[in-house]
C-alpha cells in the first residue's frame, strides 16, 4: 500500500441533530430533505477529511428510508469512506434516530453518495488511496467497487 494512503478509520464522521418542528409537517414527521441534507453534511464532513481537500456531491447512488423520524428524536448520521478511484469516493452513510425519553433507536436510513475532489477552481484532483484494515472495512470497499462498477454502466444523462 503507498505511503500516503490513509485509513478508514481516519476519515470517519458522525454528526447528531435534535429534530424540532420546523423540520416537520404538521402531523410531526421530520422531513425527509431534512434527514437527506444530514447525510449529504456528514457525508461531505468524511469525504473533505479523507482528501483534505474541497468535495462536492457528485451523486447520491442510494438512499433508503427505512422508518420515520419525529420531532424530538436524536438523529445521528454516521459516515465513512468504503471505496476510493483517483479522484472521486463513494462515502456511505447510515442514519438512527433515538427517541431520547424511552432511549429506544432506529435505524431509519441508509445511503451511498459519490464525492468529487477538487482544487480551488473546481478541477479534481488527486485523492490518496485507501487502507481498510478490518474485514467489515475489506466487505464494505468490495461492495462499494462493485456498486462502481454498475454506475459506470448506466448511461449518463445530459
Amino acid at each position: 500500500m503507498p505511503a500516503d494512503a490513509k485509513t478508514v478509520a481516519g476519515s470517519k464522521t458522525v454528526m447528531s441533530r435534535t429534530m424540532l418542528p420546523s423540520d416537520a409537517n404538521p402531523y410531526g414527521n421530520v422531513h425527509g430533505g431534512e434527514v437527506m441534507k444530514l447525510i449529504d453534511a456528514v457525508a461531505g464532513a468524511a469525504a473533505t477529511r479523507h482528501a483534505r481537500a474541497r468535495v462536492v456531491t457528485a451523486r447520491i447512488d442510494q438512499l433508503s428510508f427505512l422508518a420515520p423520524v419525529y420531532v424530538g428524536h436524536l438523529v445521528t448520521a454516521k459516515a465513512s469512506v468504503n471505496h476510493v478511484g483517483r479522484t472521486s469516493m463513494e462515502v456511505g452513510v447510515r442514519v438512527e434516530a433515538e427517541d431520547m425519553l424511552t432511549g429506544n433507536v432506529v435505524h431509519v436510513a441508509s445511503a451511498y453518495l459519490v464525492f468529487v475532489a477538487t482544487d480551488e477552481h473546481g478541477r479534481p484532483v488527486s485523492l490518496p488511496p485507501l487502507l481498510a484494515e478490518t474485514d467489515e472495512e475489506r466487505r464494505r470497499m468490495m461492495a462499494a467497487e462493485t456498486r462502481r462498477s454498475l454506475r459506470l454502466q448506466r448511461p449518463r444523462t445530459s
